[in-house]
């Protein structure tokens, strides 16, 4: 039963990773520019990755400049950075049905870089340092919510250790199986590609040259992301999208013979591959919340959104949806608002639902568009590669784009 005497809090954040985490400091930080300082509570399940310098985390995300400004923000990017960074300079995509090819340079945008492959283990262990150091919020840890109780002026709830909590706002971070989402009903739309992502890390033959190799294959996307260990640039993070009947066989090989498949379907971009860190394997789906809210309740993130691999703006969007989350709590406190009022939320969500819709359509458009295999389509789609290749101002569009500038 719900506790009369429950701990309140302003804000609740479910889900203690990296969207979780980063939205906790950046609704801290609002304490250092407002009279209005938030308490705020972070729900964890599990205790956070730490981060080993000495082998990479198979979890990986491609940041972009709009994502890393906001770690600058933060002040964690020279922290994430003197754990591990890997910054690529060049994409190499390429269609394995054709001769369509297109590449781009960071050199012809006048950017120092492309992005960054940060890994999961360095970034969210670095986002629960800045935390530890904000007074105003406290991390409750393993946790989940038991009970839920929706009053008039703000939710109560019960941890799964008996401890009571208000708050005015709730905000699920907490991924993809979202359980907060599951709880409040959520309408969603969701399909399953029937295919599997394997994660994992190699070394390769030869150095990765600080560029992210991907090929198009009919049964889905090969990303190589380079990594740099200390200036040794022949370690690539990859994700190799395949049918689910494909990817459990290509599991089941031995290192060597993966090694050898992954060569050959690689087309030995960087080489011979020589070796391969323990592979993973993840469901590849999409789904879409159809409202990010309802009254004192929002969606961040996966929870919200969750998108096929292949271009790697998953923890991109969700970044921006913290990063709109906050301004708009900003602005509600502002103007003396309540921060879980409905009007206050659905400005967050008029604000990002179009582009995370648009990110997800072109998603599927490309696992679409590669997918096929009809003859005058393939013809139409290598014609288009080489076609945006060989036009410096659009090819430059769509990678500022892309990139967040």
């Amino acid at each position: 039963m719900v506790n009369n005497t429950a701990r309140h809090f302003d804000i609740v954040i479910v889900g203690g990773g990296a969207v979780g985490a980063a939205t906790a400091c950046l609704l801290a930080k609002l304490g250092e520019t407002s009279k209005n300082t938030l308490n705020i509570a972070l729900l964890e399940s599990q205790l956070p990755p730490q981060f080993n310098a000495d082998q990479f985390d198979p979890r990986v995300a491609a940041i972009t400049e709009k994502t890393r400004s906001l770690f600058e923000g933060l002040n964690i990017w020279q922290k994430v950075a003197a754990k591990r960074v890997s910054s690529y300079s060049a994409m190499n995509v390429w269609d394995a049905e054709g001769t369509g090819r297109i590449t781009f340079d960071c050199r012809q945008i006048q950017q120092p870089n492309l992005g960054h492959i940060v890994e999961n283990s360095a970034l969210v262990s670095t986002l629960i340092e800045q935390i530890q150091q904000h007074t105003n919020i406290e991390v409750f840890c393993p946790a989940h919510i038991a009970e839920y109780q929706m009053g008039d002026d703000r939710l109560h709830l019960v941890l799964n250790h008996q401890i009571s909590l208000s708050t005015q706002l709730l905000i699920a971070a907490d991924g993809a199986h979202s359980a907060v989402r599951e709880h409040f009903q959520f309408a969603t739309q969701q399909w399953d590609y029937g295919q599997q992502a394997i994660v994992t890390t190699i070394t390769t033959e030869k150095p990765n040259q600080q560029t992210a190799w991907q090929r198009f294959m009919p049964s889905g996307p090969l990303a190589f992301l380079p990594l740099n260990n200390d200036g040794d640039l022949h370690r690539c993070s990859i994700v190799w999208s395949q049918d689910t009947a494909e990817a459990e066989q290509l599991m089941a090989l031995s290192d060597q013979d993966f090694c050898r498949q992954l060569s050959r379907d690689s087309e030995h971009c960087l080489g011979r591959v020589l070796n391969i860190e323990k592979r993973h394997l993840i469901p590849l789906r999409q789904s879409h919340a159809t409202d990010y809210v309802m009254p004192r309740v929002a969606l961040l993130g996966d929870a919200a959104h969750s998108i096929h691999p292949l271009a790697g703006q998953g923890a991109n969007l969700g970044f921006a949806d913290a990063q709109v989350l906050v301004e708009e709590i900003a602005n509600a406190q502002a103007r003396g608002l309540d921060v879980g009022d409905l009007s206050v939320l659905k400005r967050y969500q008029r604000r990002r639902k179009p582009e995370n819709l648009a990110v997800m359509v072109a998603m599927e458009g490309f696992k679409r568009l590669f997918g096929s295999q009809n003859s005058a389509l393939r013809l139409m789609r290598n014609y288009g590669m080489s076609g945006v290749d060989q036009s410096a101002p659009l090819k430059n569009t769509l990678i500022k784009k892309a990139m967040g500038l």
